[in-house]
């Protein structure tokens, strides 16, 4: 699964990232600080991980777990600033949207103060609208869908006509280095304007069309950065746009906190409400005052930094995910080589035992016999649809 974080220049995006993964990535206050994409592995939170119900500890071939809270990895892609005019180069823009392809879901960073222009470039808190921000960047990213679309439309569409072939097949293999699956092309030709015959798009049908794709394949949600600089208004203003699951966030109070807690100053959980300071003696002054602030001016006020909770409002909300572990012995849940729980994966709600055969190996799935639910022991079938937290043994032929 990945995760792309977007935004304009200068909104936190890459302290978002470094908050969430705690990777390097060059921070500054200036646009285009981020050039080449960073890549970093964050965590989703499932609770309680299965082992605990087991009643001994499990061993996370990746991931983690901590306190009986499993760590479910979940790749972060920071990309280039966006600016108006990126899908027709402006910018880095070709680069911004290219690197984004193969994204499954989009954290739009966006600064809640409004303290940065449409470019970018720092102002006074409040003279730039964050919701221009949000208009633009989802026009952006329609318009270069529809450039994508439009090249060689008339060829094909002739070629089309004269196929005999379903809308939605014929059209995929032009929008497949997107990453959108054919069920959700038919979602977005279903909620377009772009009529059955593609010789009669109009460029607004095009447009539309490009836009129901990125609905479907790309969804975004609003991490309201910076919001401890931000009045009660201006995020109201916010959670008014329409369509939009809204997070406030403070990026660099989560970052601040994981280091803190990397140094052994603090002891915190990420996404947690509150940490506790270790040893008061070992705080200079500017570092009490600084955990205070972040206490007060964030942590009481929001519930959280926002950063933990904007990811995994993407991948359990937007993206609608559940957590299953595979085993290979359903009574004492380990693999072959006696680790406990070593895997936990992310699968479509709705997904079968047959679906998390295929995602553990190819083979598992062309062989397929039947499955066991370890937590009952009851044998299920290739259709039964799994639920979160299922831990489950997959039996397969030769």
């Amino acid at each position: 699964m990945l995760v792309g974080l977007v935004g304009k220049p200068n909104v936190g995006k890459s302290t978002f990232f470094s908050a969430a993964t705690k990777a390097a990535a060059e921070i500054a206050n200036y646009p285009f600080t981020t050039i080449a994409p960073n890549r970093g592995m964050a965590y989703a939170r499932h609770a309680p991980c299965p082992h605990t119900a087991l009643g001994k500890p499990c061993t996370p071939r990746t991931g983690l777990c901590v306190d009986g809270i499993r760590l479910v990895p979940v790749e972060a892609l920071d990309v280039a600033g966006l600016v108006p005019g990126a899908h027709a180069g402006k910018g880095l823009g070709n680069k911004f949207l290219d690197d984004l392809r193969q994204a499954d879901a989009l954290v739009h960073v966006v600064d809640a103060s409004g303290g940065t222009t449409i470019e970018g470039n720092p102002v006074a808190k409040g003279a730039h609208d964050p919701a221009e921000d949000v208009a633009f960047l989802e026009d952006e990213i329609g318009r270069w869908i529809a450039g994508i679309l439009s090249n060689g439309l008339d060829r094909w569409s002739k070629a089309f006509k004269a196929q005999n072939e379903k809308l939605e097949r014929a059209l995929l293999p032009r929008v497949t280095g997107l990453g959108v699956t054919e069920a959700e092309l038919l979602r977005a030709l279903q909620r377009s304007t772009a009529g059955p015959d593609p010789m009669k798009w109009s460029d607004a049908d095009v447009l539309d069309l490009a836009r129901r794709i990125r609905e479907t394949s790309k969804p975004i949600i609003l991490a309201a950065n910076k919001a401890d600089a931000a009045d009660d208004a201006q995020l109201d203003a916010l959670r008014k746009l329409p369509g939009y699951r809204i997070v406030p966030t403070s990026a660099e109070s989560e970052r601040a906190l994981r280091l803190a807690a990397d140094h052994g100053l603090i002891d915190y959980v990420p996404g947690a409400k509150d940490f506790t300071v270790r040893d008061p003696s070992k705080l200079n002054a500017a570092q009490t005052k600084a955990l205070e602030r972040i206490r007060t001016n964030v942590l009481e006020r929001f519930g959280s930094t926002g950063v933990q909770e904007a990811l995994e409002a993407t991948v359990y909300g937007l993206l609608d995910r559940v957590v299953v572990f595979p085993v290979e012995d359903e009574t004492h849940w380990t693999d072959k080589d006696g680790r406990v729980l070593p895997d936990a994966h992310f699968m479509r709600r709705g997904a079968t035992a047959k679906d998390l055969a295929y995602k553990v190996h190819t083979d598992l799935g062309d062989h397929f016999i039947r499955a066991v639910n370890a937590r009952t022991h009851r044998v299920i079938g290739a259709d039964h649809v799994l639920e979160n937290g299922d831990v489950v043994r997959i039996v397969a032929g030769k």
